[in-house]
């Protein structure tokens, strides 16, 4: 039987303001969205922080036994610099300033994003769709909000009337706002603009003369706008009506307030039964910024090489450190609080190390029951990790008496708490052995060095076969050998 029918999962939905119990549209089915980057720069690690919390999330579904789809985008397009509908697009800024191609901008930056959260050992999405794959899709949405009147069409590019869609809909429901403050507190269009109200945004904008994206719609060469690819490709690949949105709490408002406009505006229903929003990550007290300086990247973290920090770290500390906050809460990065975040880390391995030495006795001392109970309670509880993370050094208390002959456990107890132990540091916490990883590391290359000998020593006595023979096994291993003045060296 899966573990989710034994296990009330409650998620605070930011729609109500509320934790309330999961019950997904089809029993043991999820359809999870999540927005993605805007690849026109190196992903910085608020950013990590955001897409780490939706893979946990995706981890514990998982673990749960649910058949998770789990789609996360790729803003290639349409995202126009400080989020605003005038202006130019962030990834053909990007190509100007760096002479590029825009699409060798977006290749650039979408390998770096896939290759940091490979480092930082996330899960991928079932899907990963890209907002310029999707044109077509954008297009028709934008013919049905027209077709509806509460798009208009105004010198080639489209807007989206809030005014009118709020005669019948509530637009600013998902962020707590009203319609008449927002126009109250909006400066009055001076005329230069083609929008009916100020709140209005675009579906479609005309593309100026020098603007390199563009693709041919029904009222202008141009791109969407930014809000419009979520929508498209949120209902092709889950349908107009799904389990979770997430993202980050800055899109909360304006982007998945407009979302959801959309989708009202196009299908009539609401689109989302629970939208989850992770709260920022700062920097020693401050929000992280590149023009200020305040700002650290992911990379910086593992080479160490950043003036706010003492020393490198695992990504899996990076990623023990950022589970030790709730998702929903800010969370302050300091180099104070990563090496404290590197002794629990450590503390938790040796345990996980240890545990695997212990032998079962005749009878159990531990509650393992209740202290299992204890870990589900705490995911259940709106994926509380830090909860979770107290009761799992509670399992490292059990596994010190236990390997000092102070406790015991039977063989069911044992196995079952083996088993509950591996489950959350590794599969739902995604966290990772790099002693362990460093050890096979060092074996590795000793055995490589005394194969190096070997050969030196064939060479030595002329025995060339045998030298052939080593180094061509080796290269069919994928290690390459380089011999030089000062010996040989090798490369993995």
């Amino acid at each position: 039987m899966p573990l989710y029918k034994t296990n009330s999962l409650k998620i605070y939905n930011s729609l109500s303001g509320e934790k309330e119990t999961f019950v997904p549209i089809h029993e043991g089915n999820i359809g999870m969205y999540v927005c993605g980057p805007t690849v026109y720069s190196n992903v910085h690690l608020g950013n990590v922080r955001t897409f780490m919390s939706f893979d946990m999330i995706f981890r514990y579904l998982l673990h749960l036994g649910y058949k998770v789809r789990y789609v996360r985008n790729i803003t290639d397009v349409g995202h126009i610099v400080d989020d605003v509908d005038e202006g130019e697009d962030k990834i053909a800024k990007k190509a100007r300033l760096e002479q590029l191609e825009p699409m060798e901008v977006v290749q650039r930056y979408t390998v770096d994003f896939h290759e940091i959260l490979s480092e930082f050992n996330f899960l991928p999405p079932s899907i990963e769709p890209t907002a310029t794959g999707h044109i077509i899709e954008q297009i028709e949405i934008v013919k049905k909000i027209i077709a509806t009147g509460i798009g208009y069409e105004a010198n080639g590019s489209v807007y989206f009337d809030v005014v009118k869609f709020n005669e019948t809909n509530h637009y600013g429901k998902l962020s707590g706002r009203n319609i008449e403050d927002m126009l109250a507190n909006t400066r009055d269009l001076d005329g230069q603009s083609d929008k009916r109200n100020p709140q209005d945004f675009a579906l479609w904008k005309k593309a100026e003369p020098q603007h390199i994206m563009r693709w041919p719609s029904p009222w202008s060469d141009g791109f969407p706008g930014w809000h419009l690819e979520c929508t498209a490709m949120s209902t092709k690949y889950l349908g107009n009506h799904f389990d979770i949105h997430g993202g980050g709490m800055d899109l909360k408002f304006p982007h998945h307030e407009c979302e959801i406009a959309q989708n009202e505006a196009c299908t009539g229903q609401t689109p989302v039964n629970y939208w989850m929003h992770a709260n920022m990550l700062t920097l020693n007290g401050k929000k992280m910024a590149k023009s200020t300086g305040n700002n650290i990247l992911p990379r910086e973290i593992i080479t160490g090489g950043s003036e706010f920090l003492s020393k490198a770290f695992s990504p899996s500390v990076a990623r023990f450190f950022m589970m030790q906050a709730h998702y929903r809460s800010i969370l302050d990065f300091s180099d104070d609080a990563i090496v404290a975040a590197e002794k629990g880390y450590n503390r938790l391995m040796e345990a996980m190390q240890n545990l695997k030495e212990i032998a079962p006795k005749n009878s159990s001392t531990i509650d393992i029951p209740t202290w299992k109970k204890e870990c589900y309670a705490a995911m259940n509880d709106d994926f509380n990790t830090p909860i979770l993370i107290a009761q799992l050094f509670e399992g490292v208390r059990f596994v010190n008496l236990l390997k000092d002959n102070s406790a015991s456990l039977t063989a069911d107890d044992l196995d079952d708490f083996t088993k509950i132990m591996q489950a959350f540091v590794f599969d739902v916490l995604g966290l990772e052995d790099t002693k362990t990883s460093n050890d096979s590391n060092a074996k590795l290359e000793g055995v490589i060095e005394m194969l190096i000998a070997m050969r030196n020593d064939a060479r030595a006595n002329k025995d060339f076969a045998m030298s052939d023979h080593i180094r061509d096994q080796l290269i069919a291993l994928g290690i390459q050998l380089k011999d030089g003045k000062d010996g040989t060296t090798f490369t993995l």
